[in-house]
């Protein structure tokens, strides 16, 4: 399989399913792609934050439990907001509906803020996660799906 990156425009080829796919990146925090199943193990800990930055679908299809929204096409401007709402969290998942395009390109915009940005750096933020599949992958395996319509969603099921 070959396709364009959406996370660096260049050409990829493989299967990303249950592999720990390192994306390129300008600073220390560490960009990998996670499976499904290591996400469920992920939720246990409360050092974990899900980010979905789908935009309107989000309201129609529902997303993952307790996870945050911070729609793609305002992303930029929302990293204050979402450094002060993940403060504790060392570790972030990002997904938009399929992850090809605008989870790693949201994941990369954070990482990068986290390397060049003085204030960003009381973040404790250590490892941005990708999930390989996106919500469509997550959905589309069985995995339980809130339909609550809050922006923060609180695991409503």
């Amino acid at each position: 399989m070959s396709f364009l990156c959406g996370f660096c425009g260049g050409k990829e080829s493989g299967d990303f399913v249950g592999a720990q796919k390192e994306l390129r990146m300008s600073g220390p925090v560490e960009v990998t792609y996670t499976t499904a199943p290591e996400l469920i193990k992920l939720q246990q800990s409360p050092n974990v934050a899900i980010i979905d930055v789908r935009d309107e679908e989000r309201k129609f299809d529902g997303h993952i439990a307790g996870s945050l929204h911070y729609a793609n096409e305002t992303f930029y401007e929302q990293i204050p907001d979402l450094l002060q709402k993940t403060k504790e969290k060392d570790t972030l998942v990002f997904h938009c509906a399929l992850s090809k395009v605008r989870g790693p390109s949201c994941a990369r915009m954070l990482a990068e803020n986290l390397s060049e940005n003085p204030l960003a750096g009381s973040s404790s933020i250590q490892k941005i996660l990708i999930l390989e599949r996106g919500f469509n992958g997550w959905q589309a395996a069985g995995h339980p799906v809130c339909q609550c319509k809050e922006l923060i969603c609180k695991g409503h099921k």
